[in-house]
């Protein structure tokens, strides 16, 4: 095995780097994998050409390769070696956790790689925040719960937590979801970190499993995995973490693939949020207030507390429940909005005063740096709001509390500048990324002028290994009746996906009735890659999910069915109302492209290899019918069938 920092091929003095390892790539392909059992693939041959010169140029390319073509290989061979020879890691980025399982697993592509290559590759997880336990959250509720799934957890974390006396030295790594898998996801959101967390201030944090595994991913020398969640929180929160004296989430990276990155923009909606909860305001302004502050700054504050309490009152009563997602859409009504001006001028009043209170040195640096942080914070959100046509916005409601979201309507122009700015390779990968080979509506939304992009299609037959049948749904109950029958016919084996959560729940709720003589696994019962195991393992098994349209990668006899629930159009939420008001056709703009995408990807998660077969069975309603069908069947790899 060569070292995890060795390139796998020698460049003297004289010789171009890439044109080793133009060399070398062709070795691999063309010999060294065929000789280790892998068929010869004219598609990774011609994206590993297309690769190469973006990589050699530091361009941005889109490279679309439909399923079967070993994309996933071509990628990880450039990342490794690009990483090798600029001497910083290689960021891949991928759409969940779901996809990040796919290539670290045993038997993964990485571990592929490095055994048909003999190498050894450094690859580390940076994982998004909330898959963390959160010792300041569970050590509490430990002592007030019966919940075993919660005991269990609390007794499974290392004695060095609670040790204050232990040294850095018998620190390890833990606290990471993947750890617990017994635990439903309803449960782990009450001991996971969440967005009220003041991870700066915790007395905690140094021992917590989120900073350890941070300083481990850090170090890699090869390869950081994260998902888009994760990337573009980094990107969001570099120069408030500089500011504050601390590191960036992720380091300098010498190229960024973006698996599934036809995803990127709504993960970059999200990290590009402003995310404010009625107590935030209250405890910091609660801390100001006890500090030797003037009188004046006093009667400010309770200005503001009083004014944060009767507002976000006024929004919870405006704002209505969405289907389908946890956004509930706010009504702005004129005294809303009058409320938010008078509050937003006595925080920016506030601001001012602080600098005064700073002068007289009653309050430690430390303290004003976080109140002063958080102010801007609040008030540049809250202008974003106040301005017409600028921002989107929504309420969350949980057991514990009700935030206020904010989010800027256009991405892109921070992503042009925070991200596709910097003069390294991009490389975006996945079998979705054009409209009829067209990429400009995704490159466009990304904020990216300038781009390389190819197309291959799978090497699938898919006319012999794949049969896809539409049905029309009457009632829901009819519809249940016929996918069990669709379930009991194929003696389970199957995928089930839904549109949303809530449908899925139906279902749910349906199935628990009959009985079936195979296992039905839901999405959420238990942690997703320790589920995706159990469906694998147990080849007569269902699995029903709502997020498992992209990533699940289960070839073989267990996976010879997969029932599209119904047709996965984008929720009818705020970001996807803002989506639609500022476009022409919105049907043809925003919810049939993301409906035949979505639908394309999960598609896709029948048929995995050459030796693969089955059935898809796509459900609509009537009126869908009329006007999707001509649609969905220019993007079928078959004729449906009715």
């Amino acid at each position: 095995m060569l070292k995890s920092n060795s390139l796998p091929f020698t460049v003297t003095k004289t010789e171009n780097f890439f044109d080793r390892l133009g060399d070398y790539v062709g070795d691999v392909f063309y010999d060294i994998l065929p000789e280790k059992g892998y068929e010869l693939r004219d598609e990774q041959i011609y994206m590993a050409f297309q690769l190469e010169q973006a990589f050699k140029n530091k361009h941005t390319i889109f490279a679309e390769a439909g399923v079967g073509t070993g994309k996933t290989l071509v990628y990880l061979l450039y990342a490794i070696c690009y990483a090798r020879y600029r001497g910083k890691p290689a960021i891949i980025s991928c759409a969940d956790e779901t996809l990040i399982e796919q290539l670290v697993k045993k038997g993964g592509d990485i571990e592929k790689l490095e055994e048909a290559l003999g190498l050894t590759v450094d690859v580390r997880l940076a994982k998004a925040r909330e898959n963390y336990v959160c010792i300041k959250k569970l050590d509490p509720l430990a002592n007030r719960t019966n919940d075993e799934d919660i005991l269990r957890v609390h007794d499974e974390i290392p004695d060095f937590v609670f040790d204050t006396g232990a040294s850095m030295q018998s620190f390890e790594r833990y606290g990471d979801r993947k750890e617990y898998p017994w635990v439903p996801n309803e449960t782990w959101d009450k001991i996971a970190w969440d967005p009220l967390q003041q991870c700066s201030t915790c007395e905690w944090r140094h021992r917590s499993g989120q900073t350890l595994n941070r300083d481990y991913y850090r170090h890699a020398s090869d390869i950081i995995i994260c998902s888009h969640d994760f990337y573009m929180e980094h990107v969001w929160t570099k120069d408030s973490r500089k500011r504050e004296g601390q590191m960036p989430l992720l380091p300098e990276a010498s190229c960024v693939v973006f698996d599934e990155g036809h995803l990127l923009e709504f993960a970059a909606q999200k990290g590009l949020t402003y995310r404010y909860n009625f107590e935030a305001l209250t405890k910091v302004l609660t801390g100001y207030m006890g500090q030797d502050v003037r009188e004046e700054s006093l009667y400010l504050v309770e200005d503001i507390l009083a004014l944060n309490d009767e507002w976000f009152e006024m929004l919870g009563n405006n704002a209505s429940v969405v289907e389908g997602s946890n956004r509930r859409e706010i009504l702005l009504s004129e005294e809303i909005i009058t409320m938010g001006r008078s509050l937003n001028d006595k925080v920016d009043q506030l601001l001012e005063q602080l600098v005064f209170d700073a002068e007289l040195f009653t309050i430690e640096d430390y303290h004003i740096k976080i109140i002063e942080e958080y102010l801007e914070f609040f008030s540049y959100g809250l202008s974003i709001l106040l301005k017409d046509d600028e921002g989107i916005f929504w309420l969350e409601e949980n057991d514990h509390t009700t935030s206020l979201v904010i989010m800027p309507r256009l991405v892109e122009d921070v992503l042009k500048k925070e991200v596709f700015s910097q003069v390294i390779p991009f490389v975006f990968s996945s079998a979705t990324l054009s409209q009829n080979g067209d990429f400009s509506y995704l490159a466009g939304s990304l904020g990216i002028r300038k781009y390389d992009s190819f197309s291959v299609e799978s090497p699938f037959d898919y006319g012999e290994q794949m049969k896809v049948s539409g049905h029309i749904e009457t009632e829901k109950s009819n519809k249940w009746m016929e996918i069990g029958e669709q379930l009991l016919e194929n003696g389970g084996k199957s995928l089930v996906l839904f549109s949303t959560v809530e449908e899925m729940n139906q279902f749910r709720h349906w199935s628990a009735e009959q009985k079936f003589p195979f296992t039905i696994l839901f999405e959420g019962d238990r942690e997703i890659s320790g589920t995706v195991q159990n469906f694998q393992m147990d080849e007569s098994s269902v699995i029903c999910a709502y997020h498992l349209w992209e990533g699940l990668d289960v070839p073989g006899v267990a996976l010879t069915q997969v029932i599209i629930s119904s047709l996965p159009f984008p929720p009818n939420d705020p970001v996807f109302k803002a989506k639609r008001k500022h476009t022409n056709n919105p049907i043809q703009e925003i919810d049939a492209p993301y409906m035949l995408l979505r639908l394309r990807q999960g598609i896709g998660r029948l048929i995995r290899t050459s030796g693969d077969f089955g059935q898809i069975h796509i459900w609509m309603k009537k009126n869908e019918q009329s006007m999707y069908q001509q649609a969905i069947e220019d993007v079928l790899p078959v004729a449906m069938e009715w």
